[in-house]
């Protein structure tokens, strides 16, 4: 395999003596193993033009093209923002289950005052939510970009959530995770130390009250962790900052977002301390034909081959 090995990873010497590091989180077990050589591994790679040239406009078939006129209202009725106006989803994710069609078919064409006006139209939808079901209190924000990270249309859109009797899974094993931190370590905070650990390593910064990680323990390649104080104001623009860096510097075209936050009224369960995280990571090329995700990300631990420091440059310089 030697004139192979040559051409696809450069040098035979660079799969003799692979370097593998594993990091693991010991109060969440959010595991990783990252190999840089993985990136090198043969993958049918796509010219990015197609996809752009797929997205420059919709096509006849566009459900969203007109929301008010082609999907249904939530019981509550729409919230109409600037550059976005809610609808009901149709195969629900949960009792109250919502989208936010944006303005723009174009999902990658995002900009600041469109992702601001996305988190204030999903804010509103759990207030009004919330007043017509007072039992459900525990909201969430998604945003799955393109097909490869889950969507089933095209045309830009966020998704919402309002659920009852418990957060959802993972939110709720976090918060669980934090509290028994604090209860094991008097007087500590688990998202604090979170920061000062990817801050000591070089890969977190706070700007304005609010913090940007290079995740060290990533669900996959490239994810960035934003977190601010609950009804922080520059939470929007700094998650802003921080996708469009991942589109415009790291060349990112396929991503899931998704806001965890406290419930928005009071619950028996001890939230304090708990802040807003955005979670934003990298899907992948959306016309590959080679998942990112395998058996291991499934049922082991994350493989990644993204270098977490050079995130975090990205983002320092993008952000700070």
């Amino acid at each position: 395999m030697q004139q192979w090995l040559q051409r696809q990873f450069g040098s035979v010497d660079a799969v003799t003596t692979q370097r593998i590091v594993r990091v693991t989180n010991k109060v969440t077990l959010e595991d990783v193993l990252y190999n840089a050589l993985r990136s090198r591994r043969p993958i049918q790679m796509n010219d990015g033009s197609v996809l752009m040239e797929r997205l420059a406009q919709a096509d006849g078939d566009d459900p969203l093209a007109d929301p008010e006129a082609t999907t249904l209202q939530d019981p509550w009725g729409r919230v109409q923002g600037a550059h976005s106006i809610t609808a009901a989803n149709v195969a629900k994710l949960d009792a109250h289950s919502g989208v936010i069609v944006f303005d723009t078919y174009n999902p990658l064409r995002f900009d600041e005052q469109a992702v601001l006006d996305c988190f204030e139209v999903g804010w509103e939808w759990a207030r009004r939510g919330h007043q017509t079901d007072t039992a459900a209190v525990y909201y969430m924000l998604i945003w799955n970009c393109l097909w490869r990270a889950g969507a089933s249309l095209l045309h830009g859109h966020a998704q919402t959530l309002l659920g009852r009797g418990q957060h959802y899974g993972k939110v709720e094993t976090l918060r669980r995770a934090a509290h028994a931190y604090a209860a094991a370590n008097p007087g500590r905070s688990y998202f604090d130390d979170l920061f000062e650990a990817h801050e000591t390593l070089g890969l977190g910064f706070e700007v304005g009250g609010v913090r940007v990680l290079a995740h060290v323990t990533p669900l996959k390649e490239k994810e960035a962790l934003v977190i601010a104080p609950p009804f922080h104001q520059g939470l929007p623009a700094t998650v802003y900052q921080v996708s469009a860096c991942l589109r415009d510097r790291m060349g990112v075209r396929s991503f899931n977002l998704a806001l965890h936050q406290p419930p928005i009224a009071p619950v028996a369960e001890d939230w304090s301390g708990f802040p807003n995280i955005v979670r934003i990571v990298d899907r992948g090329d959306p016309l590959s034909q080679t998942s990112d995700f395998g058996t291991m990300e499934l049922y082991g631990a994350s493989v990644v081959s993204s270098d977490p420091f050079a995130l975090a440059q990205a983002l320092r310089e993008a952000v700070a």
